[in-house]
């Protein structure tokens, strides 16, 4: 299997995590929508088999076990999931089993495409002008669960270590954290964004950072970045420096432009000037911030598609949280975990399918059915539950 899988098979296993919270609802609201796109696309010629494995409060009720190892042994029999939320307990218990599944089966990236449906309810005056991919690195940065809480045996003798060495004071009673950046991580990361650029005709890469402050960590994925551009890319991309001494001119052959800012630059940038920026890559912490704020221009995340991508599995996933205090209520957007599993649908190659659902979300939308997130802000709207969203998807399929 390649990265980028696309081989168009005609018949496909699909493991699937319901999740925990509103995750069963999700689920539930998702699946014939996904199975319906699919059969008016191409008539049966092409099939999902679903397998359910388990993670999260399901899996330990039944288990035992948060992530037991037959779910992991299966994402990577099948290279594939569509997954809902995971309960991660905040300040105490088990660590985040999102992260777990990241680092276990190296999901390197992080992929957030966030796009504007006609009439979604927003804060921003142009949000048909947000149209970004995110690259988001995903096993490394503050994120990589190096640790230790304060007044630890580690963290007390790393401070003293840390004191030692570098004559600088911490104040006592500090919990420590380690932030790992590498070349190959970055290098991989980059890649894989550049490549994304070329296959979808995006005019610019945009590596995120904050050098200004961490320069051996975040100035060093900005420098890695260009690095890898520059070596493997030198045909195809061309560096917004070296494009500013070309006044007047267009990026030349339709060449990839790779940019970088300062990440809370950036902020204001994706808010301002949205339009100048199409494909992005960054680290870890930097790229949880950044892509949970685009989203909020867009309708927020329940409207946000995500994919955790390797070179051997990809798991795609509802980007919001579990929402338990809704669970069973029938009542919170479907809409992240349909075009995650839209993405997945072009993963394998099946464009007509996702386009199907695409077409029909903003059908859905622009005719004012949309479930209580979207409605409470909408003049006009006709709130539905959860499920009825899904059943209107499927009505108004082309």
């Amino acid at each position: 299997m390649t990265f980028w899988r696309v081989d168009n098979p005609t018949h496909v296993v699909v493991p699937f995590i319901e999740g925990d919270g509103t995750g069963p609802d999700i689920w539930r609201a998702t699946r014939p929508v996904l199975e319906a796109a699919v059969q008016r696309a191409y008539s049966g010629l092409k099939q999902i088999e679903w397998l359910e494995v388990l993670a999260g409060g399901k899996a330990y009720s039944q288990t035992g076990q948060w992530l037991p190892e037959q779910t992991i042994h299966a994402l990577r029999h099948y290279s594939l999931a569509l997954k809902g939320p995971l309960t991660t307990p905040v300040g105490k218990g088990i660590r985040s089993l999102n992260v777990q599944l990241r680092q276990v089966l190296d999901l390197y990236v992080c992929l957030r495409p966030v796009r504007y449906f006609d009439g979604v309810p927003s804060p921003m005056r142009h949000p048909e002008l947000v149209d970004m991919v995110v690259f988001r690195e995903n096993t490394e940065d503050v994120y990589s669960g190096i640790e230790w809480p304060a007044e630890s045996a580690e963290a007390r003798e790393l401070t003293e270590w840390i004191e030692k060495k570098t004559g600088k004071k911490l104040t006592p009673g500090s919990g420590i954290g380690i932030k790992p950046i590498s070349r190959p991580g970055t290098h991989r990361l980059v890649r894989r964004a550049i490549e994304y650029a070329l296959r979808r005709n995006k005019p610019s890469v945009t590596l995120v950072h904050k050098g200004n402050i961490m320069k051996f960590t975040e100035g060093a994925f900005r420098n890695w970045g260009y690095e890898l551009a520059q070596e493997e890319f030198p045909d195809e991309t061309i560096t917004e420096a070296e494009l500013q001494k070309q006044p007047g001119e267009e990026s030349p052959l339709g060449k990839v432009i790779i940019k970088d800012r300062i990440a809370d630059m950036m902020f204001q940038q994706v808010l301002l000037r949205p339009a100048e920026y199409s494909v992005i890559a960054t680290g870890n912490l930097n790229g949880d911030y950044l892509s949970d704020a685009l989203a909020a221009q867009v309708g927020g995340l329940g409207m946000a598609p995500g994919a955790n991508m390797g070179d051997d599995c990809a798991v795609f996933e509802a980007t919001h949280g579990s929402a338990p205090q809704y669970a069973g209520l029938d009542m919170v957007n479907p809409g992240s975990l349909i075009l995650s599993g839209a993405l997945l649908l072009e993963h394998l190659g099946w464009q007509e399918a996702a386009d199907l659902i695409y077409g029909a979300i903003q059908r859905t939308i622009s005719e004012g059915l949309v479930t209580y997130d979207l409605a409470r802000q909408m003049a006009d709207a006709h709130e539905v539950s959860c499920s009825q969203f899904g059943r209107s998807l499927i009505e108004r399929m082309g």
